[in-house]
C-alpha cells in the first residue's frame, strides 16, 4: 500500500462512523470519542494502539474503541474511548481485545487508567466471537480486578454502559456521569418490561442522577462533558500513579479563616454542616468532595492539609442527624478502602449518634454493613487519626476510628463526648421504672435533671483524657496545626497489619 493509500484508510478510520451519527451525538449535546481524548490528555501526547482493528470490515472503524497512551498534567496514563458513532460503541471481539491489552499496559507500567465509556454493549451477532472465551469480555472485568488497587481507574461516563458493559464502571474507583446522556443498566427498558413486567425508561431505572443520588453507583453528577473531563483531571491530582508511590504534594495554602468553633452548635440538637467544618479546617479550596448526593449523612472526599493529601471522612447532622445506615457505612467502608489502597492517610471527623436501629435497616443487614465499614478502617494502615468533634456515641465511635482502632491519635475538641449512648438516652434506660414512678412533674424533671448531670460528670472528655481514652485535648483554632504536624509525625508508619493472605469479608 502507497503512502496516499494509508493516509486515505487512516482519514476514513479516524473520522469514527457515518455523519449521521455524528450529528445524533452532537443533537444531545455529546463529543466525539476522539475530540474527548484530545481535551482530556496533554496536547500531542496521545499514542493509539490498534487503530486498524477491524479496518476491513464495512463500517467498523477501530473496531468502535479508541486506545493508548497519553499524558495528564505530565503524568503518564492509559486511556480507553467507546466510539459510539460506530454500532453506538458495542463491543465485537477485536474491541474487547483493544480495552483488555490497553488494561494490561496501565497494569504493567504502573500508570492511572482512563475510562471514557460510551457503548451499547456486546454485538449479540458477534456473541461466540467475544463473549465465552479466555480472552472474551469476561477478561476485561478480570484485569479490571487485577488492577484494582495497584492502579487508580477512573471512569467519565458519556451515554450507556449497557448489560455487561456495566461493569466496566462499576470496577472502577470513581464514575463521573454526565446528567442526560450517560446511563447503567443491566437489561434495558424493553427487556425489563418482556422479562418482569415493570414499566419504565432508562432515565428512571439507570439514569446519573439515579445512579449518584440513590444507587451509589455513580459519585460525580456532571453538566457537561468538559465537567465530567475535569473530573478526571482533579481525582488524578490527588492520587498517586500506582499503590507504590505517594500521593502528588502541592503547595501548602492556608485554610479559609473559619472560625470552626463557631460552626459547631452546643447543643446536640442542633444539626450544622460537616462540609462547612471540612473546608474551614484544610487548606482553602482543596475540599474535593466524593459521592456528594448520595448517603449524605456522610460526607466523604479528599483534601489538603499543608500541601499534603488526605482523606476525609465526616458525619453530616445536617442529613439524617448523622447517624449511620446501611448505605454510609458502604459509602465509608469503599472510600477508606481506596485512601488505604493509594497511601492516603485518613482524617476522621465524628460527631455521630451510632448506627441507625429498628426493623427496617435490620432487615436491610445494618450489622452486616457496618461490620464491613468496621472492618475497612480497621484494616487501614496508613496514617489515621479520629477527631470527635462533637460526640461519638455507641459503635459509631468504633466506625469512626476510635482509639480501639489504632488510630495514630485520637483527639477531641473541648465540648467532645464519647459515651455508649447520649445522656438523655442513658438516663432513660437506666431509670425508665424509677423516673415512670415519680408523680410529680416537678419532682420527675429534677430527678432526670441530676441524673443526667451525674451522667455528664461520667464521661467529661478531661477525665476521659486522664485516663489515656484520647492522645489530646484540643481547641477548634489549633486543630488545624496539630494535625498537619501529627500527619508528617505518623508519615513513615509500618504498614504491616495480618499474618495472611486477607480477610474473610463480614457475613
Amino acid at each position: 500500500m502507497d503512502a496516499d493509500a494509508l493516509a486515505q484508510v487512516r482519514k476514513r478510520v479516524q473520522a469514527g462512523g457515518a455523519e449521521r451519527y455524528h450529528a445524533a451525538n452532537a443533537a444531545k449535546g455529546k463529543l466525539f470519542a476522539r475530540e474527548r481524548v484530545a481535551l482530556l490528555v496533554d496536547e500531542g501526547s496521545f499514542v493509539e494502539d490498534g487503530l486498524y482493528a477491524n479496518s476491513l470490515a464495512e463500517g467498523l472503524p477501530a473496531d468502535g474503541v479508541i486506545t493508548g497512551a497519553g499524558r495528564i498534567g505530565g503524568r503518564d496514563v492509559c486511556v480507553m474511548a467507546n466510539d459510539s458513532t460506530v454500532k453506538a460503541g458495542s463491543w465485537g471481539a477485536r474491541t474487547v481485545e483493544k480495552i483488555v491489552r490497553i488494561i494490561e499496559r496501565a497494569y504493567q507500567l504502573g500508570v492511572p487508567m482512563i475510562y471514557l465509556v460510551d457503548s451499547a454493549g456486546a454485538r449479540i451477532t458477534d456473541q461466540v466471537d467475544l463473549f465465552p472465551g479466555r480472552r472474551g469480555a469476561g477478561k476485561i472485568f478480570h484485569t479490571q480486578v487485577k488492577a484494582s488497587g495497584a492502579i487508580p481507574q477512573i471512569c467519565a461516563l458519556f451515554g450507556p454502559s449497557a448489560a455487561g458493559g456495566a461493569y466496566i464502571p462499576a470496577f472502577c474507583d470513581v464514575v463521573a456521569m454526565v446528567e442526560g446522556n450517560a446511563s447503567m443498566y443491566l437489561g434495558s427498558d424493553r427487556m425489563v418490561e418482556m422479562v418482569t413486567g415493570e414499566k419504565t425508561t432508562l432515565e428512571a431505572m439507570g439514569g446519573a442522577r439515579v445512579h449518584c443520588a440513590e444507587s451509589g453507583v455513580g459519585h460525580f453528577l456532571c453538566k457537561t462533558e468538559q465537567d465530567a473531563l475535569d473530573v478526571v483531571r482533579t481525582y488524578l491530582s490527588y492520587v498517586p500513579q500506582s499503590w507504590t508511590e505517594r500521593p502528588p504534594s502541592a503547595s501548602a495554602v492556608e485554610a479559609s479563616g473559619a472560625d470552626l468553633a463557631a460552626l459547631v452548635p452546643a447543643s446536640e440538637r442542633q444539626a450544622f454542616d460537616m462540609r462547612r467544618y471540612v473546608k474551614g479546617l484544610v487548606d482553602e479550596g482543596s475540599f474535593f468532595e466524593i459521592q456528594a448526593l448520595w448517603a449524605r449523612e456522610l460526607t466523604v472526599g479528599f483534601a489538603r492539609l499543608g500541601g499534603e493529601v488526605v482523606g476525609v471522612l465526616g458525619n453530616n447532622s445536617m442529613f439524617k442527624g448523622g447517624v449511620l445506615f446501611v448505605d454510609s457505612a458502604d459509602k465509608a467502608s469503599r472510600f477508606v478502602q481506596l485512601c488505604d489502597a493509594f497511601n492516603i492517610p485518613l482524617l476522621f471527623l465524628a460527631d455521630v449518634p451510632g448506627f441507625m436501629v429498628g426493623s427496617a435497616v435490620e432487615k436491610q443487614g445494618i450489622i452486616r454493613h457496618g461490620a464491613k465499614m468496621i472492618t475497612a478502617v480497621s484494616e487501614a494502615t496508613v496514617p489515621k487519626i479520629c477527631v470527635v468533634v462533637r460526640k461519638a456515641y455507641g459503635a459509631g465511635l468504633y466506625a469512626m476510628a476510635g482509639p480501639g482502632f489504632e488510630p495514630d491519635a485520637t483527639i477531641a475538641l473541648p465540648t467532645a463526648k464519647i459515651a455508649v449512648m447520649g445522656a438523655e438516652a442513658a438516663v432513660n434506660a437506666v431509670y425508665a421504672n424509677k423516673i415512670a414512678a415519680i408523680e410529680d412533674p416537678e419532682a420527675r424533671a429534677a430527678f432526670v435533671a441530676e441524673r443526667r448531670a451525674e451522667y455528664e460528670r461520667d464521661i467529661d472528655i478531661m477525665r476521659l483524657a486522664s485516663e489515656l481514652v484520647v492522645d489530646a485535648v484540643v481547641e477548634p483554632g489549633e486543630l488545624r496545626g496539630e494535625l498537619i504536624r501529627r500527619f508528617a509525625a505518623a508519615r513513615g508508619k509500618d504498614r504491616s497489619f495480618s499474618r495472611r493472605r486477607h480477610g474473610v469479608t463480614p457475613v
